[in-house]
């Protein structure tokens, strides 16, 4: 025990590794801000420029760039509606109209408390409950992952303000951009059009600053002259009564978080969509509407994609399997340094577990102190004139897009889903669902087909085993409940149980 605490405390008390994990963190937020510039890549430029560090080094930056960067696509997605980052889709669903309100400083502050909140949670988990949760992991069949990927499916009924059928209608049409480009088990194009450029598919960053991003944009031109939401930056800091009146909500969110990072290609993406979800069905009085400045929307996508980040590091370090994109980087930097991850890392290096354990604890540190900085100044960014704001938002967006693959058909691609979402928008349809679909749509197909494969292309064996294996049938049910819940059959069913006299 004592071993492990002084392994849990190195970078705490090493003015090298505390810089570092500083650093990290605070580059992180900005990175994350910046609609394009993925927590992914700027991990794996880290491992090229940290190839000839201490291991022990290299980890501390790379941990504080990742709790930085997944928490710092939230600002954007409160200020501009231009998530930073695919895990910050959610929070914008009722970020960005505090911040139409004139909250935007409320709106970041609490987000940066409730992050770091989940945040801990993810850790905390890691630390206490690795080895059970990786067992699990393992446990998810394609079968189990086809589940999952319907389940969040399913949350259309959700993030479709008003009309099932429209949200039905978007996130269909997410999954079929989803799906463009090389068919992962036959290696043939799909909806291709027979053009080679989209052989490798629309990167999902791209449709999201187009729906999101450039879109908005678009429905500011209509309103150039009104004068911007003057808002209100003295009261940042939530207060105590606050953060303890949406704590059991964070806490819940924050599980739903680690659960879904444990499962491989599974992200905070998902996790916050999922934990939104939640919100809008557990939550009897919100504050608000959701969709209109709920505070209960904000805290529970970004304690879940927090959270998930100490989820993804659970299969990493127990199993060697990536938990995420940026997992998947980081297992190339402990190889590169001469560390062998899965389950022998434990035995064969001990103190990396306990090492990153404190690192993410105090990254999260950080992230309170920092986080809460300059929110100030961010904030002006709503009431510069919208004549001005939108050429920066165009330019963002389109510096953002190009940076990924340093493509200009991408930027194409991107200005083309932005008139798209602008004419989505006009019509009442709502983007959440699209990036749902764009995420989840080709997970469901790849997983559906594997699990096919496995049994021989025999519909009745797959689904047999999915009411006969105790994981896949908890999977389904739920999948079932949520069915239910999304038709007409609920209110059916209240109505019903309301006429009955007592």
């Amino acid at each position: 025990m004592t071993e492990a605490l002084s392994f849990f405390t190195m970078a705490w008390f090493d003015p090298s590794l505390l810089m570092l994990t500083a650093l990290g963190t605070f580059a992180g937020i900005y990175i994350g801000a910046i609609p394009g510039l993925s927590v992914t890549m700027a991990v794996s430029i880290l491992v090229s420029f940290t190839f000839g560090w201490e291991v022990n080094n290299a980890l501390s930056l790379i941990v504080g760039i990742y709790i930085g960067g997944v928490y710092g696509g939230s600002r954007s997605a409160i200020l501009l509606n231009i998530p930073g980052a695919p895990s910050s889709v959610a929070t914008g669903f009722d970020g960005y109209p505090l911040a139409k309100r004139g909250e935007a400083g409320q709106a970041i502050g609490l987000s940066t408390v409730m992050s770091v909140i989940g945040g801990l949670v993810g850790t905390l988990l890691l630390a206490t409950a690795a080895p059970v949760i990786g067992d699990l992991a393992l446990k998810f069949a394609p079968r189990d992952y086809f589940l999952v990927a319907g389940i969040g499916l399913l949350l259309v009924g959700s993030l479709a303000k008003g009309s099932l059928a429209k949200g039905i209608f978007a996130a269909a049409l997410g999954a079929i951009i989803g799906m463009v480009g090389m068919d992962p088990v036959t290696a043939e194009g799909r909806f291709t059009l027979g053009q080679i450029e989209l052989m490798g598919g629309i990167h999902y960053v791209v449709v999201m600053i187009g729906l999101f991003g450039v879109a908005e944009a678009f429905s500011m031109m209509h309103t150039l002259d009104q004068a911007p939401v003057k808002q209100k930056v003295d009261k940042i800091i939530p207060s105590l009564a606050m953060v303890l009146k949406f704590l059991p909500l964070s806490i819940r969110t924050s599980i739903i978080g680690v659960i879904v990072g444990v499962l491989p290609g599974c992200g905070g993406d998902i996790a916050a969509l999922m934990a939104y979800d939640h919100a809008k069905r557990s939550v009897k009085k919100p504050t608000r509407p959701f969709g209109e400045g709920a505070y209960e929307g904000l805290v529970a996508p970004e304690s879940a994609n927090s959270a998930a980040v100490g989820g993804a590091y659970v299969p990493m370090l127990t199993l060697g399997m990536p938990g995420d994109a940026v997992t998947a980087v980081i297992i190339g930097a402990l190889v590169i340094h001469g560390l062998n991850p899965g389950p022998m890392l434990m035995v064969e290096n001990p103190h990396i577990f306990w090492f990153t354990v404190g690192n993410l604890t105090l990254a999260n540190v950080f992230l309170l102190i920092f986080g809460l900085m300059g929110i100030k100044l961010f904030a002006k960014m709503v009431e510069i004139p919208k004549a001005i704001l939108v050429p920066l938002i165009l330019v963002l967006c389109t510096v953002g897009t190009y940076s990924i693959n340093s493509s200009m058909t991408e930027v194409y691609w991107m200005l083309g889903f932005g008139l798209v979402g602008y004419f989505l928008k006009t019509f009442g349809f709502q983007m959440g669902p699209v990036i749902l679909g764009v995420i989840l749509g080709p997970l469901m197909d790849t997983s559906y087909r594997q699990a096919m494969s496995s049994v021989g292309d025999n519909p009745t064996v797959f689904l047999t085993e999915l009411f006969t294996n105790p994981l896949s049938l908890l999977l389904t049910t739920g999948l079932i409940l949520i069915l239910l819940g999304n038709t007409p059959l609920k209110d059916l069913l209240k109505r019903r149980k309301a006429a009955t006299p007592v």
